[in-house]
């Protein structure tokens, strides 16, 4: 197993910026056990025969989270497949600012605009087990992930899942309403793996990425809750130009860095 990871580390090189850890990934899940496991125990047996496929489709770009059917994201692990956005560790900068928001008090009830596989909301969630949930999305794929995993989080009484044009037709307020709209321009270059594979209508908007944030800033001031917040991920160059469109709706904008720094959310009030 150890020469079998060496090779495949190599072979990954010039397609992943994570070629050890993607070996690690697909040889735990052809093995049905954790990577932790699978460094502790097991890399002294043979490698087994369903490795090498799971190789080749990840040579080919597929995205790891699609090759094993899960993402781990804040607190919990999400099953996700195609037509659903994969989560990203940076999309975790919206649960922390929304923690910073309410710190030693908790959202009753949260809305998750385009929910995904339901990532934001069932993470949030997760975190204040008091709170229920509405997540909205346009595609039913995503929405069929979205609730299977509330089911198998333990969380389906607290949550619904309804397909949706962002906020079109929801008359309630909210204590916290989360976002990650599509904010990619058409124009701009993504890896194949993205590319080839994540859902298009997830990702791009329009020439300048903005195309989103322009539909659902207008809604947002009679969807906030008193004392409440709207969080929004943007594009690392975004930061500017959607705090000017929430100006224009007359929003506060305050805006936080992911772990790398860079400008990744706008919290609203």
């Amino acid at each position: 197993m150890r020469a079998a990871l060496a090779e495949a580390t190599r072979q990954l090189t010039p397609t992943s910026a994570t070629p050890r850890l993607d070996a690690e990934l697909l040889m735990a899940h052809a093995l049905g056990v954790s990577r932790e496991t699978l460094l502790l125990r097991h890399l002294d047996d043979l490698a087994p025969d369903g490795f090498a496929p799971l190789l080749q489709r990840r040579l080919a770009h597929e995205p790891i989270a699609y090759i094993t059917g899960t993402r781990a994201f804040w607190t919990i692990d999400l099953m996700v497949g195609p037509g659903a956005l994969i989560p990203r560790p940076d999309s975790e900068t919206l649960i922390e600012a929304a923690i910073d928001h309410f710190g030693s008090c908790a959202p009753a009830t949260i809305l998750d605009l385009g929910t995904g596989p339901g990532t934001l909301l069932l993470a949030a969630l997760d975190h204040w087990p008091q709170a229920r949930g509405l997540g909205i999305d346009a595609s039913e794929d995503a929405l069929s992930y979205a609730r299977a995993n509330a089911d198998r989080l333990g969380m389906a009484d607290r949550v619904q899942f309804r397909a949706g044009d962002w906020a079109a037709g929801i008359a309630k307020r909210f204590d916290l309403i989360l976002a990650n709209p599509p904010y990619i321009g058409t124009e701009e270059r993504l890896p194949p793996e993205v590319r080839e594979h994540e859902p298009a209508s997830a990702l791009y908007a329009g020439a300048g990425g903005l195309d989103d944030y322009r539909r659902i800033l207008p809604d947002l001031p009679r969807m906030i809750a008193p004392g409440g917040c709207a969080i929004l991920e943007i594009g690392w160059t975004q930061a500017e130009a959607v705090s000017a469109l929430a100006a224009a709706q007359g929003l506060a904008s305050q805006v936080h860095a992911d772990l790398a720094g860079r400008p990744r959310v706008v919290r609203l009030t």
